[in-house]
């Protein structure tokens, strides 16, 4: 079953609050009250829903961030999202009330940081779709990429590991493959294996399905582990000259 599937109307039945549940609140007319509102995401609400709400507002404030909502960027939310025609609707509501209200994302991202707070590789994996929207008409502006770095601060994320996830968007010939494996040129090959194991293990796409991250957006964590691959597949080459 798809996770688009009446996405308000099943996210507004469990106990929400902060500013995922006013703007659920705000779209179905729902009044939410202040001791609800400094609540989160109630304990039976559903990982991968969650994980495509965080998404689709992170993408709306993205997709504004350098000042031009391009046609390439509300594309590739819908391509990158995989939303079913029959759902586009329901998902533009939460889109355009995201873009359009006031608040930054700020409060979203620590909401986001306190729901994935233990599950670093699933919030690495946000910030690593948001890269994919960010690039869509070609180009990641200096503003949109201040704003992904600043959500990735506000995840938790240490300098490496955004560098590293920056990095690993970048195709196999032009990687710099110790930045993707966190590592230093002058680490022993040892010390880089167990790096490469580490992240291997974190970035499977089967372990980030067990934590929450839809099987619709997985394609993204593919293209990190075939550059993690591709990284220590250079740096052994690199070590043995």
């Amino acid at each position: 079953m798809s996770i688009w599937g009446s996405l308000i109307g099943g996210m507004i039945g469990f106990s929400l609050g902060g500013p995922f549940g006013m703007l659920l609140g705000s779209l179905v007319g729902g009044k939410i009250s202040r001791a609800r509102s400094r609540g989160n995401f109630g304990t039976f609400a559903q990982p991968q829903q969650i994980f495509a709400l965080s998404l689709i507002v992170l993408s709306a404030k993205l997709s504004k961030a350098d000042g031009n909502v391009s046609r390439e960027e509300l594309v590739a939310v819908k391509d990158k999202l995989k939303i079913p025609e029959n759902e586009i609707d329901q998902v533009g509501k939460i889109f355009n009330k995201a873009k359009e209200e006031s608040a930054g994302y700020e409060p979203y991202a620590k909401q986001i940081a306190q729901i994935y707070k233990g599950n670093i590789n699933v919030l690495e994996e946000v910030i690593n779709i948001l890269f994919y929207i960010a690039e869509a008409d070609g180009d990641v502006s200096s503003s949109e990429l201040a704003m992904i770095e600043n959500i990735a601060k506000i995840f938790g994320l240490t300098q490496v590991q955004f560098n590293s996830v920056k990095e690993s968007r970048k195709g196999s010939d032009k990687l710099n493959p110790y930045i993707v494996l966190e590592s230093n040129p002058d680490d022993d090959l040892q010390s880089i294996r167990k790096k490469y194991l580490k992240l291997s293990k974190e970035n499977h796409p089967d372990l980030l399905l067990s934590k929450g991250v839809p099987q619709e957006v997985i394609d993204e964590s593919k293209n990190k582990m075939r550059a993690i691959n591709s990284a220590w597949d250079q740096i052994q080459k690199l070590k043995s000259n």
